[in-house]
């Protein structure tokens, strides 16, 4: 008994009354996303694709929709994100002014070139008459300075004019790529195509070569990416426009003269298109780049939430809008030399 006793006792002497605790419960892993992702990267890919071939078989114009769906979808989104530094009247403004500017190139282009049928080298007022509607909206933001004084500041309108000049004007550089009166298929090509290769070849060349060069691109606007990732972009992107030459010359050109019979690859265009390539691929990080310039001074991770597992549509096309950038100035240069 004593020994059994004793048993119970610590070596001071006192009863063992310690209580074995018990173990903490691990909170359950979220469910992952992956899924999620994959599935709205798809629905996404096949809105894209389906606008393409409406394009394609039925009128290039009807790829303005998607164009307009963007511009509205992504004004509201960095509206939303300004909420607390715009007023409301600011931002009913610019979403109706977007909306506007957008048509008005969208149709008007359509207007000369479908029914007035007007061809290369006559007067083409489209972008005057953008212009006069884009103008009119700055005239509208700068006005509230006087028609709401009390409620409007000069920071607030500074915001308001960020909110409406991105995304609109580099939406309507891919409304412009659209209408090239050559190369336009290419080019839509380029700007939805590019960058999906820049990102995967950036992420494969930070992995296998960041921790041997480790040094960053843009260390106090996104600290994960280093410039040897941004090299692998680079080679991305030129992957990338060998893959849109061939469903350029090798796809797209036989469905438009319905006949594959006689397919004719351009080859000295090859160097053209891995031109455009790099060059669009180095636009496209560095319009991600801004745009994470932009989330990390609101101190937000995504623009929006509309698409699941992607944030928000600026989110997703914000490399786009510089890579259209460079994608429609090098065409424009490019079908000048030819028709001049």
């Amino acid at each position: 008994m004593e020994e059994n006793n004793s048993q119970t006792q610590d070596t001071e002497g006192q009863p063992n009354t310690q209580v074995q605790e018990p173990q903490p419960v691990k909170p359950q892993k979220k469910k992952s996303d992956i899924w999620v992702r994959i599935g709205v990267g798809i629905l996404y890919m096949a809105i894209l694709i389906g606008f393409f071939m409406l394009k394609i078989f039925v009128n290039d114009f009807l790829f303005d929709f998607i164009v307009l769906a963007f511009s509205v979808l992504g004004t509201f989104e960095i509206c939303r994100a300004f909420k607390h530094k715009i007023t409301r009247a600011q931002a009913v403004i610019v979403m109706i002014f977007t909306t506007l500017t957008v048509l008005t190139f969208c149709v008007s282009d359509f207007v000369f070139m479908e029914v007035f049928e007007v061809k290369w080298g006559q007067s083409n007022y489209t972008p005057l008459i953008t212009l006069v509607v884009f103008i009119a909206g700055l005239a509208v933001i700068l006005g509230l300075l006087v028609l709401a004084h009390q409620k409007t500041s000069l920071e607030s309108t500074g915001y308001t004019l960020i909110a409406y000049v991105y995304p609109l004007v580099f939406l309507l550089i891919l409304a412009g790529c659209n209408h090239l009166q050559k190369y336009s298929d290419a080019a839509i090509l380029f700007i939805f195509l590019i960058c999906p290769f820049c990102d995967s070849l950036a992420l494969v060349f930070g992995r296998l070569f960041g921790k041997k060069l480790p040094k960053k691109m843009a260390p106090n606007v996104s600290p994960n990416k280093t410039l040897v990732g941004g090299v692998g972009g680079l080679v991305g992107g030129a992957i990338g426009a060998v893959l849109v030459f061939f469903i350029y010359y090798g796809l797209c050109t036989p469905l438009r003269a319905e006949s594959f019979e006689n397919i004719v690859f351009e080859w000295e265009s090859l160097y053209l298109f891995l031109g455009v390539g790099v060059i669009s691929s180095f636009f496209a990080q560095f319009g991600d780049l801004v745009e994470s310039a932009i989330k990390r001074k609101l101190d937000i991770k995504d623009m929006g939430k509309i698409l699941p597992g992607h944030g928000g549509l600026l989110d997703r096309i914000d490399s786009s809008l510089y890579a259209g950038l460079a994608v429609c100035l090098i065409f424009t240069i490019r079908i000048m030399v030819i028709m001049s």
